[in-house]
């Protein structure tokens, strides 16, 4: 029996999302597992004094419900358009610990991209996560 039962499937909404909802489903197949999706939008507030004409909290919400709108879409793409859909928002490390917490995840799929020069020092999402996650963690290998 496999040790993955419930899996949290964390996508960025970028085109490299597909690539790693597939690594996801191919896992979930050989397990016998079910698969959750996850987007975290990390709200920036806009500047005080700036020329913004809609308050935050709409400029918030308009950010979610896009990140609804294609994260439904990717899941329609994947194949699973029953399966369990998040967007949250807040800090993205925080949050992929937060829900892997909060669903009983087994295993977090993420994607990551391989890094050069100073880069390598700046502490990046998959790093913290695999540090601080309940569970097991598959980095999937990106270009770029």
């Amino acid at each position: 029996m496999s040790p993955y039962r419930n899996i949290l499937l964390v996508v960025d909404l970028t085109e490299d999302s597909a690539t790693i909802g597939q690594r996801a489903l191919a896992v979930a197949r050989d397990a016998g597992a079910k698969v959750s999706l996850l987007h975290v939008v990390e709200y920036v507030p806009v500047e005080p004094m700036g020329e913004t004409l809609l308050p935050a909290v709409q400029i918030e919400e308009e950010l979610v419900a896009r990140a609804r709108e294609r994260l439904a879409t990717l899941a329609g793409q994947l194949g699973m358009p029953g399966a369990a859909q998040q967007v949250a928002t807040g800090n993205i490390k925080a949050e992929i610990v937060r829900a892997a917490e909060a669903q009983g995840a087994d295993l977090i799929v993420l994607g990551c991209r391989e890094r050069h020069g100073l880069s390598i020092l700046v502490n990046f999402t998959e790093d913290t996560v695999l540090h601080a996650a309940p569970c097991d963690v598959l980095a999937v290998r990106l270009r770029g």
